[in-house]
């Protein structure tokens, strides 16, 4: 008589989040991209290239690089972040790594937020030379502090971060990822108030641009830009951009999965 024994199931991950592996995680991804130079250089160099080539594009007019040098500090960082965190997360999962982790006893809450931290680091140190390569090399005008300029350029790079973690769930190939660019960031980007104010748009335009959270980040450099202290407007728009972030890697969490059962 033969019998046959069941193989016990593999541990379903959990959305605990635990602060040893948290940080074990991040320290993976990190030690990843120390093998990448080049995705390392694209994350915290590009931005400082954009502004540059901006800062000359209107040498003839420097004050209209004052007027959208601020805007475009937070943008380009959120945009550079959504594409090199999208592309590299997908990269794990296509890989099979993710799939590995995710059939060890590790929680969902520990890998978004481990991927968030690895890249969240790197985006301090990006967001840190933009901020100073625009303030003191390309001579970006502003009233208020640059500290609280750095604030919000950190905070957009995070969320270009969680909306990259995010949509790399969705997305079977890395050219999949960056077709989730156009959907994702395009409309926040005409929408946000750079090309024009938002209370001059189309009702239902200026309505729609109200739930976006580029449109925050904007008017949060905005508000740097024009007044010297620290307003309550500023506090609400770094309030939302900081909330969507999280609720967006939140939202990664609840949806990570496994490819294969």
């Amino acid at each position: 008589m033969s019998t046959t024994t069941t193989p016990a199931p593999r541990p379903a991950p959990t959305s605990a989040l635990t602060l040893s592996r948290t940080a074990a995680t991040a320290a993976r991804v990190l030690r990843q991209l120390g093998h990448d130079p080049r995705t390392i250089a694209m994350m915290i160099l590009i931005p400082c290239v954009m502004l540059f080539l901006l800062r000359y594009v209107f040498d003839g007019d420097p004050r209209t690089f004052d007027n959208i040098g601020a805007a475009l500090l937070g943008i380009f960082p959120l945009i550079t972040m959504f594409l090199v965190t999208s592309i590299a997360t997908l990269r794990e999962r296509t890989s099979g790594t993710l799939e590995r982790l995710l059939a060890l006893p590790l929680g969902k809450g520990d890998l978004i937020a481990g991927y968030a931290l690895a890249f969240g680091t790197l985006a301090i140190i990006q967001s840190a030379l933009a901020t100073a390569l625009a303030l003191w090399a390309l001579g970006l005008d502003v009233t208020g502090s640059p500290w609280l300029l750095l604030l919000v350029a950190l905070l957009d790079a995070l969320l270009g971060t969680a909306l990259g973690l995010f949509v790399s769930a969705f997305a079977a190939s890395e050219f999949q990822a960056v077709q989730f660019m156009p959907a994702v960031i395009f409309p926040q980007l005409l929408l946000c108030g750079l090309f024009t104010p938002r209370d001059t748009m189309h009702p239902v335009l200026e309505a729609i641009s109200d739930v976006l959270p580029m449109s925050y980040a904007v008017d949060g450099m905005n508000e740097v830009l024009h007044h010297t202290d620290l307003t309550t407007d500023f506090v609400r728009d770094a309030l939302v951009v900081a909330g969507c972030a999280l609720l967006v890697l939140t939202l990664g969490a609840a949806t990570l999965r496994r490819r294969t059962t």
